[in-house]
């Protein structure tokens, strides 16, 4: 007799990130399903083809692809898979897969304005040119079927969709309920905390996602459901979900006060507070450094500690 745990099999990919392996999940019921689909690499694809052997499938066994969000670590060999039918997501990551010219141009505008708001020096603004880069490792397709909260997914209606965005606008996670297993892709791992990533509005002119207040909402939605067993994007499967959501709010918190403390200072700009917060990273790191900065500015004038004013079309922060 076959135990709940026997329908969820995970497999280990190499990326070039720095975040190192991901995994991938093959779902067996009415379908056989792949969650996630890696980065598209060589060494990715020849270790994706050996562990699905060792599990007793090819590659052509599979049906239907089931992603989590965009990001090219995930998403990477849809177009693989001679015999998928059906790719399901959530429609935030529709985009992304169709790559429409307009996406991208409007993608880097985004960027560039929220550089130039934030007093990003000039030398920085070299690193728009490298924003299409990643797509080199990733996939084109469409979505064939739309999750969003509650959906079951087709062909293993024991798991429902949980919107749980933050890491990404389009970032999705699968609960089961019988047994509180859930498949969280980068929402919640165990031995790292993901990243709250910035991205341009979903729609044109529509207002900027605050991608920090979206992933502690996304947290403490967790922290209602039973949860059990998680299986991550990246890192080992762990149980205990609730603690670690505790141990993870604190700690930005605990980072947001420290951002807090700048301000008797006198008013900032996002890139004043980035250069203090990651002095070491900021130059490597930017891109992710000024995520995190501005999601804890974003968290400070949400709570009322921080207010902002503009200046010659700069944006700067001052205590409420």
């Amino acid at each position: 007799m076959k135990t709940l745990k026997d329908t969820i099999a995970q497999i280990t990919l190499p990326t070039p990130f720095a975040v190192g392996d991901v995994h991938v999940y093959v779902l067996k019921g009415d379908r056989l399903s792949l969650v996630d689909a890696g980065v598209k690499t060589k060494e990715a694809w020849e270790a994706l083809c050996a562990q699905l052997k060792m599990i007793g499938y090819r590659p052509e066994d599979i049906e239907q692809v089931i992603l989590t969000h965009h990001h090219p670590d995930h998403m990477g060999f849809l177009e693989e898979f001679p015999n998928v039918d059906t790719i399901a997501a959530h429609p935030k990551l529709r985009p992304w897969l169709e790559r429409e010219e307009d996406f991208f141009v409007r993608y880097e505008q985004f960027y560039l304005e929220m550089y130039k708001q934030s007093g990003v020096p000039d030398r920085f603004y070299k690193l728009l040119k490298g924003l299409r880069k990643p797509l080199k490792w990733t996939a084109k397709g469409t979505i064939t079927h739309e999750l969003g909260e509650g959906s079951k997914l087709p062909g293993h209606e024991e798991w429902l969709t949980t919107e749980t965005p933050g890491h990404a606008q389009s970032h999705v996670s699968f609960f089961r309920e019988e047994d509180g297993a859930l498949i969280g892709g980068d929402h919640l791992l165990g031995h790292i905390s993901s990243n709250p990533l910035l991205e341009p509005p979903f729609l044109e002119g529509g207002e900027r996602p605050r991608p920090l207040l979206q992933y502690r909402d996304s947290m403490e939605k967790l922290l209602k459901m039973e949860i059990g067993d998680v299986y991550p994007g990246h890192g080992k499967i762990f149980d205990h979900a609730h603690a670690l959501v505790h141990d993870r709010l604190k700690k930005q918190e605990q980072r947001a006060n420290k951002v807090y403390g700048m301000f008797s200072e006198g008013t900032l700009r996002a890139y004043d507070v980035c250069e203090r917060l990651f002095p070491k990273h900021v130059e490597t790191q930017f891109g992710l450094t000024m995520s995190e900065t501005i999601g804890q500015l974003d968290y400070l004038e949400h709570i009322g500690k921080l207010e902002t004013f503009t200046d010659q079309n700069q944006t700067f922060y001052k205590v409420k």
